[in-house]
Parts: structure tokens; C-alpha cells; sequence
């Protein structure tokens, strides 16, 4: 009878060894999983990393741009935390609209803004890099919507197109196509982002602007 309790009281102490073993090392394994939540919001970090619901036609990285020329050596989209965390919240509106955000720009290294001002050195299309923009600063996105099939909200105009027609204060245009800036304005402006005047597609996360222009760089895959 005793030897029957003594087998019972080892079995006890190997469940409990066993079972603090095992939540030691779920708790160390939830460390590692949440550990980029102890980074600074204003650390620079790849937005697929964080979502895989974005639409991606990063045009920089292409000749398709009004420079006619490639100035990124790939396209990523690199951003502040806090910006993506704020585009990751406005994603999540459009979609609950049967929308998602497409991506024509992000984080602009000043070495590149210097070569784009190289190529058009125009303050009226090209931020002087001496200034610097906040497109520098991890702060800015450039972007349009596009619905389920994978189409583009009709904006009036195209990306980069630096007419009179792409201010959002210009009105002469159809109905549908001033319900959807408005509708790209008002899901940006409730998650923190404000607009600028003369470009629909361009966003700058409120908080960002103070923010330093910054020359960090991504490695290519």
C-alpha cells in the first residue's frame, strides 16, 4: 500500500516538473514572438513584415514614373513603425469596404531624393533635398484604393500627375470620381494621416513630421 503512494507521489512531482518546464518555455517563446513591441516607434521597418494586405506597384523602382527612370534598386516599402501601424489601421477600414490600399511610394532615402532631384531639379515636382520632404522623414505614402477584382478607384487622373486636376481642392470632375477621393481622404484622416492639397494620392502621418530626415537603407533579396 505504501509503495502504491510513493509511485503516486513521484508521478505528482513529474507532472508538475514537466508542466513548469512547458510554461517556461511558452513564456520564452511568447517573448521572442512579441519582442518587436519594445521597438521605438520611430524605428524603420518593412511594412509585408507587419501585413500581407497591401497592393504593391512601387513605381520608383520602375521606369513607369514621371522621371523615366529607375531609382530604387528594388521595391520595398520601408516606413516608421508608427506609420505602418497607423496605414495597417486605414487598411483595415478600406477593407471592411471591400477595399484595399495600393502603394505607389513610402520611405525615400535622401541619397535618392538627391538623384531624383538630379534627374528634374524642380521644386514644383522633386522636394529640394537640402529641405528634405517628409517622404525622407518615414512619414509619407503615396497611394490609391483598389476594389476586390484588384481595380483601381477612378481618382481623375493618374499617379504623378502634376496638373491642376489632381488637387483636391479642383472640383470640375464626375461624381464617382470626387466620392472616391473623398473616400480615400476620409478612412486617411481618421487614422492619423492629413492630405496635400495638390496631390490626391500623397498622405503624411500627422505625428511623423517632426520627425529627421533619414538616409537608411534596405538590402536587396
Amino acid at each position: 500500500m505504501r509503495a502504491s503512494v510513493q509511485v503516486i507521489s513521484y508521478s505528482n512531482v513529474l507532472f508538475f516538473l514537466v508542466s513548469f518546464f512547458w510554461m517556461a518555455s511558452s513564456n520564452a517563446q511568447n517573448e521572442v514572438y512579441t519582442s518587436d513591441a519594445v521597438l521605438a516607434d520611430t524605428t524603420f521597418v518593412n511594412l509585408k513584415e507587419y501585413s500581407k494586405d497591401f497592393i504593391y506597384d512601387m513605381k520608383y523602382a520602375t521606369e513607369d514614373n514621371f522621371l523615366k527612370a529607375k531609382v530604387y534598386d528594388c521595391a520595398e516599402c520601408f516606413l516608421r513603425l508608427k506609420t505602418v501601424q497607423a496605414l495597417i489601421e486605414a487598411n483595415k477600414d478600406f477593407m471592411k469596404k471591400g477595399y484595399k490600399i495600393k502603394l505607389y511610394d513610402c520611405y525615400r532615402p535622401l541619397s535618392i531624393q538627391k538623384k531624383m532631384w538630379e534627374i528634374v531639379s524642380n521644386p514644383e515636382y522633386v522636394a529640394d533635398p537640402k529641405k528634405g520632404s517628409i517622404h525622407n522623414r518615414g512619414g509619407a505614402v503615396d497611394i490609391s484604393i483598389v476594389d476586390a477584382q484588384g481595380k483601381e478607384a477612378d481618382m481623375g487622373t493618374p499617379f504623378d500627375f502634376f496638373g491642376i486636376q489632381a488637387s483636391h481642392n479642383y472640383t470640375k470632375l464626375s461624381k464617382e470620381v470626387l466620392s472616391n477621393r473623398k473616400f480615400l481622404k476620409k478612412i486617411m484622416t481618421k487614422n492619423g494621416f492629413s492630405s496635400f492639397d495638390s496631390e490626391w494620392w500623397h498622405y503624411n502621418l500627422k505625428t511623423g513630421l517632426k520627425d529627421k530626415v533619414s538616409n537608411q537603407k534596405w538590402e536587396c533579396d
